[in-house]
């Protein structure tokens, strides 16, 4: 699951480049923060799919065996201990790419990073 970097100019060129398993994971993940911050402007920054909202929201990438899930360490200090069953850092969550995505959890999260940065904006 190689990616070229520099090629990808939509999330839809992002996303169409995985085997299918993954770009059903990818869309699942996607329409999840779609739904949870429907005034979000979607693009491609870092080479991922990021959505925006009065600064970044959130990112994801996929790779070979996770799905990573940037909402920033404040969104991950937040949900610290529904997450501590997944790896990470201060920055990052690695959802195993062959387990099903905590979608409901991922909700939270992005509803969190949009009152945030309304929150920051003010």
């Amino acid at each position: 699951m190689e990616r070229n970097k520099n090629s990808n100019k939509s999330i839809d060129e992002y996303i169409a480049i995985f085997p299918e398993e993954v770009q059903l994971k990818l869309k699942g993940l996607r329409a999840t923060i779609k739904d949870s911050a429907p005034g979000a402007v979607e693009k491609i920054s870092y080479q991922m799919p990021t959505f925006f909202q009065n600064g970044n929201l959130v990112h994801f990438a996929a790779y070979k065996n996770h799905i990573g899930f940037y909402p920033t360490p404040s969104g991950i200090e937040e949900f610290k201990n529904e997450l501590s069953i997944y790896e990470g850092s201060k920055g990052t969550i690695r959802f195993p790419i062959d387990e099903p995505l905590p979608l409901e959890l991922i909700s939270k999260i992005v509803k969190f990073r949009v009152a945030e940065n309304l929150k920051k904006q003010r």
